[in-house]
């Protein structure tokens, strides 16, 4: 294995809770051993980006209440295609060779994956994405 994947692989988090056994699909395997540990490794960039998402959207998030808040998330992942498509770069840019081999075998369906995990993370998240108070200096 080169160099570039071992450092990749070193640098994830484990994930205590994950359990792998024969009867999953190659799909929920590669969410489990990759996709899990790298959107929680990317945690606060995530969570850096989507605040500069409300910023850039004249931060209607802000006024949205909490249900509408859960779905302005997902609607932005699932609908703005720019930043699906840059989220998900930052995912696919930390695969090692052998991951990215086996995520364009069927990256249709892990991509569903990948988002989905992704709106996931930033839902859980959403105590982070309050309104930042403005500070007067006197």
């Amino acid at each position: 294995m080169q160099t570039r994947d071992l450092q990749l692989l070193d640098i994830r988090p484990e994930i205590a809770s994950i359990k792998i056994s024969d009867t999953m699909s190659k799909e929920e395997r590669f969410q489990n051993l990759t996709l899990r540990p790298i959107i929680k490794l990317q945690n606060d960039l995530f969570v850096a980006i989507f605040r500069n998402y409300i910023t850039k959207h004249k931060n209607v998030f802000y006024e949205l209440t909490l249900d509408k808040r859960l779905h302005y998330i997902d609607n932005a992942l699932h609908k703005d295609i720019k930043f699906r498509n840059a989220l998900k770069g930052i995912i696919i840019g930390l695969f090692t060779m052998e991951e990215y081999m086996l995520y364009i075998e069927n990256s249709s369906a892990l991509n569903k994956r990948m988002i989905n995990m992704t709106i996931q993370r930033l839902q859980s998240n959403i105590q982070l994405f309050e309104k930042p108070e403005v500070t007067l200096k006197v």
